[in-house]
């Protein structure tokens, strides 16, 4: 009994190992070379796969999918003889895993190898600047020389990229001193653009104000003028009015003088008293330096009664004054002045002063913006093809006109310039 129980325990693992030996599970995207008695016999992809057991083996797992293999950096020498190291990376993926199996014996290390190799055939005619600036030229020519070489090992490359290239420290050193006076250079430029561009605004701002300004001194000069022009004008009816009062005045005066001297009959003693007494005020005067009293005064007055007299019964010269016939003398009344002493305010220079004023309140046009041409001017007016408002309105003032013309005064005359 223990005897067929051990011969049954052997049969047991026996079946176990030959089920075990002939039964593999080929994962997806793996292939598996199949040997038998030491010989290439088949390759199984992708699911479960029968070995005879003891004379199948597996020889290999190789996998189908891309791969990736990073290198270590690499000593190239340029074409102008400076050493620098290139880091490449690699992705490739196996189309044949027979061929990359019995083909060569480690086909990483051979990709490998003939990277480092073309990359050095491919940098050593080229210059360390065509080196920096050429990583897609130097991409492209180790991608075909990689496929090339090895599609004979099943193996297809299908992108190599550089990571890093490193020049040597002097030359690194070099460069960032290029790279900084380069920067330097790029931001004096940039300081210089900045400065005439300010200089540039500055000198256009300084000119639009220049140009305001006389602008705006040219119409307050007009407007003073034109100001000017009409207080004159103003002061001249003024005086002419207050002249014909003073002259009304004196009439008056001279006319009530003389009716009282008529109506009193004076003596010549009291003429000669009145003459007396206007003496001193002769010599008020600023101009009188020096007065003579006539040596004869009897004589003097004498002369002066029989002017002013005329002898009596007696031989005296007496004043006699001329009949009066009921009538008084009367300046003649002036027509037509009734408008000189006229105080109103004149409703053409109230408009002009409006207008002068809306004009000084105008809104000053931002720098390197187009002036506006003013409402109301005249193409032809000096030139400039604009002119003030106030001008054009103080052209139109009564009384103020070209020499020789009639035009109303604005108390309702007429006055000839």
């Amino acid at each position: 009994m223990g005897a067929e129980f051990i011969i049954g325990i052997v049969l047991l693992v026996l079946v176990v190992t030959i089920v075990v030996k002939s039964v593999v599970i080929v994962p997806q995207e793996w292939a598996y070379i199949i040997e038998r008695l030491g010989r290439y016999h088949s390759i199984r992809e992708g699911g479960p796969a029968i070995l005879v057991p003891f004379v199948d083996r597996t020889r290999e797992r190789v996998d189908l999918r891309e791969q990736v293999v990073s290198f270590p950096p690499q000593p190239v020498i340029t074409q102008d003889n400076l050493t620098v190291n290139i880091d490449t990376v690699v992705y490739f993926k196996v189309n044949d895993a027979k061929a990359a199996v019995y083909e060569i014996a480690n086909y990483i290390a051979g990709v490998e190898q003939i990277t480092t190799t073309t990359l050095r055939n491919v940098v050593g005619g080229m210059t360390l600047e065509q080196t920096l600036t050429s990583r897609d030229r130097i991409n492209t020519a180790l991608r075909g020389e990689l496929d090339e070489a090895t599609e004979r090992w099943g193996i297809r490359v299908a992108r190599v990229e550089i990571k890093a290239i490193d020049p040597p420290p002097s030359i690194q050193n070099s460069m960032e001193q290029q790279m900084k006076a380069d920067r330097e250079k790029r931001a004096m430029i940039l300081t210089a653009e900045g400065q005439r561009e300010s200089a540039i605004r500055s000198a256009e701002g300084n000119k639009q104000s220049q140009i305001l300004t006389a602008e705006g001194a040219k119409q307050a000069a007009i407007l003073a003028a034109e100001a000017e022009r009409q207080s004159e004008i103003l002061r001249a009816q003024g005086r002419r009015a207050a002249l014909y009062l003073e002259a009304q005045g004196e009439s008056k005066a001279i006319e009530k003088k003389f009716a009282a001297i008529k109506a009193g009959k004076p003596t010549p003693e009291l003429l000669a008293y009145e003459y007396l007494q206007t003496l001193p005020q002769m010599a008020e005067g600023e101009a009188s330096k020096l007065w003579v009293v006539p040596s004869d005064f009897g004589k003097a007055l004498e002369g002066f009664t029989r002017m002013l007299g005329a002898p009596g019964e007696d031989g005296v010269f007496r004043y006699e004054p001329s009949p009066d016939d009921g009538t008084v003398s009367r300046p003649a009344e002036d027509d037509g002045v009734e408008d000189w002493f006229d105080t109103s305010s004149d409703p053409e220079i109230a408009k002009q002063v409006a207008a002068a004023t809306a004009a000084a309140q105008q809104e000053v046009p931002p720098v390197g913006s187009d002036v506006p041409p003013v409402p109301g001017a005249e193409a032809g007016n000096g030139g400039s093809g604009a002119a003030p408002a106030q001008l054009e309105a103080s052209r139109e003032v009564p009384g103020i006109g070209a020499p020789g013309a009639v035009q109303g005064h604005p108390n309702g005359q007429e006055q000839r310039g």
